[in-house]
């Protein structure tokens, strides 16, 4: 996923009666410290280890650290891997390596563009400095318009300079890249503007906490259009079902008279495996919308995302199908 894009959150208390997930839901990451590359670094080999995922590591042999640094917001390392490529890691956590990223990144685009009934003109990503998103949307020929608010330039800079292939987007002229905190940008905007939204976040420590707290869906729900989309990095359903359900809950309530719906991808350097989406549309004068079935051809150049692809995301495995239930639309 991307870097965290908002700044340091407020705390919400949670009601007396409140499970872990619920609280985690509202002020998700609290009391967690972000780790950083050394502590996971060892005899030539990074452990990817992290709370949000006990008892278990992805290791990848370091065959060369090309970038290290500590930028305002995070701990940001770039290495080289015989199997791999080079692999950004942004506080600990792997973030995206050249291999595999275009699974993610092809994803999290294409599912809300491709399920919309009409050309999108003017999109927004928050976070996703990066770049991968950024570039998936620009091979939309009907956008318009890419604003994209990432709070650490430092993530763009490192991109630039060791993820080429993926700092690509930032070259469209369509794209205006604001180094500015995501929550302010989306409250400054005026109402009904985009028609998608794409949320390419880290995981809820640190910068990206905010990303999965209530009041910043509802800035979302303010700034689309109706009838637009929006698509967040929605964590993994073998880790994290319990805040995939309280998420899946409050979009559910603030997406009121719209559509909630969760889908996943497969990519060998996330956490399991395997991590999902949360994809909302906010509601319209016509026919309830699904996001289930492509309506509009994909771009060309992609490697991971197609029509049959697009339908087979939306088929959950029944344990998650059980604890989504009542909590998406259809």
């Amino acid at each position: 996923p991307g870097s965290g894009s908002l700044s340091a959150p407020s705390s919400p208390v949670p009601t007396p009666m409140a499970t872990s997930a619920e609280v985690t839901a509202s002020n998700p990451g609290s009391g967690e410290a972000p780790g950083t590359f050394d502590e996971g670094y060892k005899d030539g080999w990074f452990s990817e280890l992290s709370s949000m995922w006990p008892g278990q590591a992805l290791s990848l042999k370091v065959d060369k650290i090309l970038h290290q640094t500590k930028s305002d917001f995070q701990d940001v390392c770039v290495f080289q891997n015989e199997a791999f490529g080079n692999v950004l890691v942004l506080d600990g956590v792997i973030q995206c390596t050249d291999r595999d990223e275009f699974s993610y990144q092809e994803m999290i685009a294409n599912l809300p563009l491709c399920s919309l009934p009409y050309e999108p003109k003017k999109v927004l990503v928050i976070g996703g400095g990066d770049g991968g998103v950024t570039r998936e949307l620009a091979r939309h020929k009907s956008i318009e318009v890419i604003d994209q608010a990432e709070i650490d330039g430092e993530v763009p800079r490192t991109s630039k300079q060791f993820f080429p292939k993926m700092a690509v987007g930032f070259d469209d002229p369509r794209v205006n890249l604001r180094i500015t905190d995501g929550l302010k940008f989306l409250e400054e905007c005026a109402e009904n503007t985009y028609d998608a939204i794409v949320v390419d976040s880290s995981d809820p420590v640190g910068p990206a906490e905010v990303l999965f707290q209530r009041p910043f869906f509802e800035s979302m729900h303010r700034a689309l259009k109706p009838g637009g989309v929006v698509s967040t990095q929605g964590e993994s359903l073998w880790l994290h079902l319990e805040l995939i359900t309280e998420v899946a809950k409050m979009c559910k309530d603030v997406f009121v008279g719209g559509t909630v719906n969760y889908a996943y991808t497969t990519i060998p350097t996330y956490p399991s495996g395997q991590i999902g989406f949360m994809l909302c549309a906010k509601a319209n004068d016509g026919e309830p919308f699904s996001f289930k079935e492509s309506r509009r051809s994909p771009p060309e150049g992609l490697r991971y995302y197609d029509e049959d692809v697009h339908r087979a995301a939306f088929c959950l495995p029944k344990f998650a199908k059980e604890a989504l239930r009542g909590h998406l639309t259809s």
